[in-house]
Parts: C-alpha cells; structure tokens; sequence
C-alpha cells in the first residue's frame, strides 16, 4: 500500500510538471506579446524626449532674455490718474492723457537716451478673459500709435496686454474698476 501510495505521488508530481511545461509561453510569444507594447513604450520615449527637449530650450531663452533685461530697467510711468482712466470697454485717449503723453515724449526727448518703451495695458475685472485681453491690447495700441506720432520710432516701442491679471486695486468697487483700467510705460535701457 505505501508502493502504490508513492507511485501515485510521483505520478503526480510527473503529472504536474508535464503540465506546468506545456503552459511555459516559447520565446516567440512573449516577442509578438511584447513587441507593440515595446514599440508604444519607445514612441513615448521619443515624444517625452522632444518635450524635454522643447523645455530646455525655451528655459535657456528666457534665461538669456532675463540677463538681456538685467540691469536695464530705467523707470516706470503709470499713467492711471484721472487723465489716463479708460472708460469701461474702450481704448481710445482722452485730451487729458494726450497731454500726459506728450509730456512722456518730451522727457524721452530731453532724457536723449537710447531707450525702448514697453506700453502695458491692463482692464477691470469686468468681461470674459478673452475680451479683457484683447481690450488690454487695444489700450497698449492707442498709446504706441500716439507716441510714434509724436516722434517715438516703432521699433523703440513694444505692447503686451495684462488684461485683468493684474490688478492694483480690487474689482468690486467702481473706484477699483477705474484704477485697474490703465497703462503702464516702462522704460528700458
């Protein structure tokens, strides 16, 4: 009885094992089972290459901008009182920031300085993104087309729009509002 006890047993383990054998995956099946998936794990290899790549590169030119800008700043015009307020949605100058203006020429021209003129426009907090934006760039536009008017060359003069994103006082007063629609001149060397 204990014979046939442990020829069942090895018959059993020679059983199983024949079994585990024939369920072994041959090397081509693993190679076809992995070879798409090897492929998309290269493919987005080479596209996390290319944005790294991408990173590197616009990093370095902001760096390279950054030591342009280094040490060049001159001064800062804001031009936001009364005379330079925007109404709400409009980009057009008043006499009054006319006048503001051409006193900001004549420094530029007494100053005789090499300079460039950065023209920033910025809104309230009133409108869609899109529009505060492009209302900020419409206000920047009016003061660089006045001021190439009056004298200033295009190329010594660059607009950027801040829209809303910048406020220097809170949109939930009309006072707020009114302070927030403005220009800034910044003036660099």
């Amino acid at each position: 009885m204990i014979r046939r006890a442990s020829k069942v047993l090895i018959a059993g383990a020679v059983l199983v094992g024949v079994a585990g054998l024939g369920g072994c995956a041959t090397k081509k099946y693993v190679n076809e089972q992995l070879s798409p998936v090897s492929s998309r794990v290269a493919e987005q290899g080479a596209r996390l290459e290319t944005v790294d790549q991408t990173a590197r590169e616009a990093l370095q030119r902001a760096e390279a901008a950054g030591k342009l800008a280094e040490g060049k700043f001159v001064y800062s015009v804001v031009l936001s009182d009364d005379s330079m307020k925007f109404p709400p949605g409009k980009a057009s100058l008043s006499p009054e920031a006319q006048a503001r203006l051409d006193a900001f020429v004549d420094k530029l021209k007494t100053d005789n300085r090499n300079v460039y003129v950065e023209v920033q426009g910025h809104t309230d907090a009133t409108g869609s993104k899109e529009a505060n934006e492009r209302l900020g760039a419409e206000r920047a536009e009016a003061v660089r087309r006045y001021l190439n008017m009056h004298g200033v060359a295009l190329n010594r003069i660059g607009t950027i729009s801040y829209g809303d994103e910048m406020p220097v006082a809170p949109n939930d007063t009309r006072e707020g509002r009114e302070a927030n629609r403005r220009v800034v001149l910044v003036v660099l060397a």
